[in-house]
C-alpha cells in the first residue's frame, strides 16, 4: 500500500467523496448493490484534497509518463480534473463525450490537439472500464497513441483489469477498494466485521 493511495483514500472518506454502507447497501444505476458510493467530483469543492489529487497526478505523469502530449478528459467527471492537470503541465487539453452530440459538427471529441499525438485519458473513477475503454477507442480511431489510462479510484475489480489487458491499454489509479477499507477500519468508520463483509463483496463481483 502506497503513502498516496493511503492519504487519498483517508481524504476521500472524510469529505464524504466515498461513502460506506455494508449495512444498508446503495443501488447503482445498473441495480447492482454495492456497499460503497463514490463520486470524486466532490474533491473539487475542497481545495487541499483537489490539490493534493492534481499534484499526485502530475507527479505521476512526470515520473511515468512524460511523453504525454495532450490531456484528455472522459466525460463527464474527468473533465474537471483533467482540466487541472493540463493546466499544471501546461499541456494542451481536451474531452471525450460519451456520444457524439447530434447537432452542429457531431464531435465525439472536444477540444483541438495535434494530430497523432501521445494521449492520457484521466477518469476519475474506474469500475468495469467500460467508458474508459470507449474513450480509448474513439481516440485511437482519430489516430492518436494513448499512452494509458489514469484515475483517481477503482474498485479493483477482475473484468477492469481483463478489458484493459485485453485492450493492450495500461491503467493506473492514485487509489483503490482494498485501500480504502483498511483506512476505514484505521479511522473507525467500519468495524472488522464489516470489513470482512467489504472484503466478500468485491471477491464476488
Amino acid at each position: 500500500m502506497s503513502l498516496v493511495a493511503s492519504e487519498i483514500a483517508e481524504k476521500l472518506l472524510q469529505i464524504k467523496a466515498i461513502k460506506l454502507s455494508p449495512q444498508k447497501p446503495f443501488i447503482w444505476a445498473s441495480g447492482k448493490e454495492s456497499p460503497i458510493y463514490c463520486d470524486n467530483r466532490i474533491s473539487l469543492s475542497y481545495p487541499k484534497v483537489r490539490s493534493y489529487i492534481i499534484k499526485s497526478f502530475v507527479e505521476t505523469i512526470k515520473d511515468q509518463f512524460s511523453q504525454t502530449e495532450a490531456i484528455i478528459g472522459v466525460a463527464t467527471a474527468g473533465i474537471p480534473h483533467g482540466a487541472l492537470i493540463a493546466d499544471a503541465l501546461e499541456l494542451p487539453f481536451a474531452y471525450v463525450r460519451s456520444k457524439a452530440k447530434a447537432h452542429g459538427r457531431q464531435n465525439l471529441i472536444e477540444g483541438e490537439i495535434k494530430a497523432a499525438s501521445k494521449v492520457l485519458l484521466i477518469e476519475d473513477l474506474i469500475s468495469t472500464g467500460g467508458s474508459s475503454m470507449k474513450a480509448v477507442h474513439a481516440l485511437r480511431e482519430a489516430g492518436h497513441e494513448v499512452l494509458g489510462v489514469l484515475a483517481i479510484f477503482e474498485y479493483g475489480f477482475k473484468q477492469a483489469a481483463m478489458l484493459f489487458e485485453k485492450e493492450q491499454c495500461e491503467y493506473q489509479t492514485l487509489s483503490n477498494y482494498d485501500t480504502l477499507i483498511e483506512e476505514a477500519v484505521k479511522l473507525n468508520y467500519v468495524s472488522e466485521e464489516e470489513l470482512l463483509f467489504l472484503q466478500n463483496w468485491k471477491s464476488s463481483s
